[in-house]
């Protein structure tokens, strides 16, 4: 029997955590896309094991003491969105955070594709006295 399409993306977030780049790999299929939140407006995208490794290889180093936070899990057959909260060592010992989705399709037992969205207020110009 299979773990299930959310046993896998919390196997994935432990990893990930872990900033364990062989095993985040080892998650995923061999045909793996990857859109990450930037640049604004539509993120970047990494098809395939080769280049989704190497933005991992980049991304990890500079993220010392980060940690994804998995608020919510909605699974819908071969997907599911997660919710979390990212957090990271910041000036002066805190710490500071952002809030996004993930979602995921999942086969095999392999996340196939991770489709990051984060909220980001910084590209409204409007003032809020104009937003319904």
């Amino acid at each position: 029997m299979s773990e299930g399409v959310v046993g896998v993306i919390e196997r994935f977030n432990e990893a990930f955590n872990r900033q364990d780049i062989d095993e985040v790999m080892a998650l995923m299929t061999e045909d793996c896309v990857f859109e990450r939140t930037s640049p604004m407006p539509d993120g970047e995208r990494y098809e395939g094991q080769l280049a989704v490794r190497g933005y991992w290889e980049n991304y990890f180093p500079m993220w010392p003491g980060a940690r994804l936070d998995a608020e919510e899990f909605i699974e819908v057959g071969d997907r599911c969105i997660v919710r979390w909260v990212f957090r990271w060592p910041a000036n002066e010992g805190g710490t500071d955070h952002v809030r996004g989705v993930d979602v995921f399709r999942v086969r095999d037992g392999k996340v196939a594709e991770k489709l990051a969205y984060v909220k980001s207020g910084g590209y409204d110009t409007r003032s809020s006295s104009n937003q319904g």
